[in-house]
């Protein structure tokens, strides 16, 4: 093993790392402590979430996984050294690393940076799946109130949720349709409830996925009995729709059961293209909006949110696994496509109050 330079405590150790090594193939290996730089900090990783761009990543379906590379992006975590934040500050990381310059930058919309990357999805950026991450500064997002610690590694997928939602411009009385009951289509329900609106109704065909989304409090249907819960749920056809999904049946589906001049929000990506009827467009002046990511104000909005305290929030995580097991968390998480939130701990953890989900700790 190199020689690792002393970290911040004058230690010379290696830390864990999660390694991606290629199709259904991760591997933990030990790697010097990251050194932060001017601007940067280092943070004590307590848990990441398994993203499913991760999952596809892993199993081959994408190509934006490089052999070698430290995925994650859904992070929480304690300040070590470096940076404004005192060390100890609970904290999550916006990954989306932007030149800092540019017209969308200066106006926070940093997800549409011509030059953005995102950590732990660039190969060259490390991710969160490791005991320690390295991040701009202006990236590191304090979480002061208090939280349940393992939920500031749900910000992230709950960003995209509230940012999806948002790009539908909102308003009062809107009827709500999410399509998709995974983790961004919770986040969605959750975030109509942020911004006050209560007709909402998820269609998700996966029963388990339904039993999660009642627990936490909306309406859910499935596919084949959407057409007859709508009026139940929502009154009538829906004004607002969030496709969580990105398939030509979820956009299918989006048009048919909205109303005239309803906004139709896409942020799933399940499928490279899809066949869409202009005449479902333009004849009811439907407007379709895409959705990527979160503005720095959104994820901001949301961490400050989850920082009051959710105790609902325990419902989105189904297992935890420790970081020398995180092959197998991976692995079971690619195999059962029921799952919902799978969280990796980091050696952090050990110090922190989280609760053992689904029994894998």
């Amino acid at each position: 093993m190199e020689m690792c330079a002393k970290d911040h405590g004058d230690r010379e150790r290696p830390v864990r790392t999660l390694v991606y090594s290629g199709p259904w193939q991760m591997d933990v290996d030990e790697r010097c402590v990251p050194q932060p730089g001017p601007d940067e900090t280092l943070i004590e990783v307590i848990a990441t979430g398994i993203c499913g761009s991760d999952i596809h990543g892993y199993t081959g379906d994408t190509d934006r996984r490089t052999n070698g590379q430290i995925m994650g992006h859904e992070v929480v975590g304690r300040v070590r050294a470096g940076g404004p934040l005192e060390a100890g500050t609970l904290v999550t990381v916006n990954p989306i690393v932007s030149c800092g310059g540019c017209t969308m930058c200066e106006c926070g919309e940093t997800q549409s940076c011509d030059r953005a990357r995102v950590i732990g999805v660039d190969p060259a950026l490390h991710g969160s799946l490791a005991d320690t991450l390295v991040a701009p500064s202006r990236n590191v997002v304090p979480l002061a109130g208090d939280p349940s610690v393992h939920h500031g590694a749900l910000v992230e997928p709950l960003a995209v949720g509230y940012h999806a939602l948002m790009r539908g411009n909102p308003v009062d009385g809107d009827r709500v349709l999410v399509i998709g009951g995974g983790p961004i289509g919770q986040a969605v329900a959750i975030a109509a409830r942020r911004r006050g609106l209560t007709r909402v109704l998820v269609s998700e065909p996966t029963a388990s996925r339904r039993t999660l989304v009642d627990a936490l409090g909306f309406a859910t249907t499935s596919p084949e009995r959407i057409a007859a819960d709508i009026p139940r749920a929502l009154g009538d056809r829906a004004t607002l729709v969030v496709d969580a999904v990105g398939v030509a049946a979820s956009m299918s589906t989006a048009l048919t059961h909205s109303s005239v001049r309803a906004r139709i929000v896409l942020v799933g990506m399940g499928s490279p293209s899809m066949p869409i009827q202009p005449y479902d467009i333009t004849v009811a002046e439907r407007s379709v909006i895409g959705s990527y990511c979160y503005s720095t104000s959104h994820f901001e909005d949301t961490a400050r949110w989850v920082a009051e305290g959710r105790p609902e929030l325990d419902l989105l995580i189904d297992h935890t696994f420790p970081l020398d097991r995180g092959a197998e968390a991976f692995r079971t998480a690619a195999a059962d496509g029921s799952r919902n939130k799978t969280l990796v701990l980091s050696a952090a953890a050990a110090f922190e109050d989280i609760p053992t989900i689904g029994g894998t700790a």
